[in-house]
Formats: C-alpha cells, sequence, structure tokens
C-alpha cells in the first residue's frame, strides 16, 4: 500500500507525540478506553519493562538483535532511538489496518512522528506540552520511576523536544487532564468528519448526492 493512498481510505491516522512526562500516555489510554473502536498501536522497543507494563499490551518488547533484524527486513514504517533504546512501528499492521477503515493511534516521539508525517501526508499530528518545566519536573519525580540524574537528562531532553512542536498541526496543553482529554476527544471527532473519511465511510451517500472531493469534477 502506498502511504498517501491512505487519504482514500475510511480510516484516520492520529500521531501523538510528547516529552517525557508531559502526559501523552495517559490521555491516549483514556481516549482508547472512551472510544473503543480506536486502536492504539503498540511499538517495538528494546527498553525492559516497566513495572506494570505487559508484552503486547504496552509494547512489543524486544532485543537489539530482533530489531535491527526486523529493520533491515524493511519491517518498521518508522524508527527512533530515545533515552538509549530502540523504539519502531510495525509498516504492515498500520497499513492493514488503515486500509480495512480502523482509526489507529500512534503514541511515539517527534522524530517518529516526523517520520510517519512524511509517509503518510494525511496522519493528524497532536503534540502534547506541560504548562511549564516546573510541572514537567514534578510529574516525573511523582512518577519514582527514575533517579534525580534521569530526571534531568529528560527535562534537557524535553526543552529539546519542545521546539519541534512546530511539526505538527495541534498542540494540546496538559494543564487540567479533562480539559486536554476532552480537546483530544474534539480533534479524533472532527478528523473523522473530513471529507474524504465521510466519503470512504458511506460512498453509497456521496454517490446519490452527487458529492465530488473536487468541485470542478
Amino acid at each position: 500500500m502506498n502511504p498517501d493512498r491512505a487519504r482514500g481510505s475510511a480510516g484516520s491516522l492520529f500521531v501523538v507525540a510528547a516529552p517525557s512526562g508531559a502526559g501523552k500516555t495517559s490521555l491516549v489510554r483514556a481516549l482508547i478506553a472512551d472510544r473503543p473502536l480506536l486502536q492504539l498501536s503498540v511499538s517495538f522497543t528494546t527498553r525492559a519493562a516497566r513495572a506494570g507494563e505487559v508484552d503486547g499490551r504496552d509494547y512489543r518488547f524486544i532485543d537489539r538483535e530482533e530489531f535491527e533484524r526486523r529493520r533491515q527486513a524493511g519491517e518498521f514504517l518508522e524508527w527512533a532511538e530515545v533515552h538509549g533504546n530502540l523504539y519502531a512501528t510495525s509498516r504492515h499492521w498500520i497499513e492493514e489496518r488503515i486500509r480495512a477503515g480502523v482509526d489507529i493511534v500512534l503514541e511515539i516521539d517527534w522524530q517518529g512522528a516526523v517520520q510517519v508525517q512524511r509517509l503518510f501526508t494525511d496522519a493528524v499530528g497532536i503534540f502534547i506540552v506541560p504548562p511549564s518545566i516546573d510541572a514537567l519536573r514534578e510529574r516525573l519525580e511523582q512518577r519514582g520511576q527514575d533517579s534525580a540524574e534521569v530526571i534531568e537528562r529528560r527535562l534537557a531532553a524535553a526543552r529539546l523536544e519542545l521546539k519541534q512542536a512546530h511539526r505538527f498541526q495541534y498542540v494540546i496543553i496538559n494543564q487540567d487532564f479533562a480539559t486536554a482529554l476532552a480537546e483530544l476527544r474534539t480533534l479524533v471527532e472532527a478528523a473523522r468528519l473530513r471529507l474524504s473519511r465521510q466519503r470512504a465511510r458511506h460512498p453509497a451517500i456521496f454517490s446519490a448526492l452527487g458529492i465530488a472531493d473536487d468541485p470542478s469534477a
């Protein structure tokens, strides 16, 4: 499947990125729980599983040798190295779901998001940001998963990542979780109403009404 042909498919691709600790994972999980027809793309990673994470649900945990084998075989849509660990998205899985009309959420870092948006030009890019660096530091500390040294590295990386916000169509400031989630839901619903997606889902109605993509047609 040529990725640019995705715009003629019923499914939408949502690419959600954020600095570590900005609340991306919590927002995406809440969105998926509220919108069961949405599917989360489960990324491959070489990092170790954290407490409570389940292989195949949170990530597909593999070693570097297996990661490199899959990468060289062309299995990944995008890949990136973040904080010393490798992450990637399955190309076949994404293309298959979009072609079938399934809406997909990709929860990835900004580097991967840029790669995906170059291939799927109709993807919806969403960047989640914290209200301040101090708020981000507090969230990372409360998470209790990293040492003080690691938190400082993540904050330094976050300052660089925040400069990439211009690469996304939409930015959500996660100051209040309920508000941020409502804004994320709004973006999803609006994207589903795009002409190309409505036409793909309801071809008989569009044909009967004589509605064309190009008004000059």
